[in-house]
């Protein structure tokens, strides 16, 4: 198996037997099951355990918790197999501001962030 070099400036941290998480469309139309296998500042590497073709991963919300109160949004860095990397991105500071939404709070829920599918 050919394991990619590490192309991320920020350190990682490996998880042994990987997280449970879900990805989610920005609009909610879809949402697919997934281990985080690791993670850094900038991005981590997810396991889908299915083909990503056909979801639209330009960007989309990475749930870290049942309810959807820790959520990232992110967007596609590479596609490897069953296997994705991604980006977390950062909104300016001003841009937040404006829309006077609290940290953490990017999405269109009044509750703090998209929900998973069951």
């Amino acid at each position: 198996m050919y394991v990619a070099p590490n192309r991320r400036n920020a350190s990682r941290v490996n998880f042994a037997t990987g997280i449970d998480v879900h990805v989610v469309a920005i609009d909610g139309t879809w949402s697919r099951k997934c281990t985080m296998l690791d993670v850094s500042e900038t991005g981590a590497r997810l396991a889908l355990g299915a083909s990503v073709a056909g979801l639209s991963l330009k960007e989309f919300f990475l749930l870290l918790s049942s309810t959807g109160a820790a959520f990232r949004r992110c967007e596609l860095a590479w596609v490897n197999g069953e296997q994705i990397g991604i980006n977390f991105l950062r909104e300016i500071a001003t841009q937040r501001k404006e829309r006077k939404l609290p940290i953490g709070q990017d999405s269109f829920e009044a509750g703090g962030g998209p929900r998973p599918e069951n």
